[in-house]
């Protein structure tokens, strides 16, 4: 189980939320996010209700500033927990598709990809199949650039992960690092 604590202020002053599991709307709870502490586990974290808007990976640490993970906005205002795999042998696989629907080329990925233009030579995955791990895709390579989380289930199309086009530059496993 994880735990995440939400402050209104920086540095991890003001009022306070803590939270170990999903949370769809911490809007009425908080009136904004200056400052986190991961104390376990991992959490993605939404700039908008019912996990929409922005995403963000918190892993176990300190973000005393909200600049440390978004550089944006002091908006969060839901968090889903993750549950992550220890490193080593652990099954992971993702089946990506140029087209919606599981159309045009497919490529297999088990691993992290930190250039899928290097590795498979497009810059959109249009949809994907997830069977082992949880994975987060990145607008640009090396890992940057707006992030979506990608749990096990079909995506027919980027939409249903969140996606505001199919550009694709990385895609990383979540697991314990």
């Amino acid at each position: 189980m994880g735990k995440i604590i939400f402050y209104e202020d920086k540095n991890f002053s003001g009022r306070h939320f803590e939270c170990s599991h999903d949370c769809a709307d911490l809007t009425c709870l908080l009136s904004r996010c200056n400052s986190i502490r991961v104390e376990s586990g991992s959490f993605m974290i939404y700039e908008k209700p019912d996990f929409t808007g922005n995403q963000y990976f918190m892993r176990r640490g300190e973000y005393p500033d909200f600049h440390q993970w978004t550089g944006v906005t002091d908006s969060v205002s839901s968090c889903r927990h993750i549950c992550t795999l220890p490193p080593g042998p652990a099954s992971f696989n993702v089946r990506l598709y140029e087209r919606i629907e599981f159309g045009g080329q497919m490529m297999d990925l088990m691993d992290d990809c930190p250039s899928v233009m290097d590795r498979f030579h497009v810059n959109d995955i249009f949809s994907c199949t997830v069977t082992d791990g949880n994975w987060l895709f990145y607008e640009h390579p090396n890992y940057r650039g707006r992030m979506y989380l990608i749990l096990p289930g079909e995506y027919k199309r980027f939409s249903e992960w969140g996606g505001r086009t199919a550009r694709v530059g990385s895609i990383r496993r979540i697991m314990d690092y």
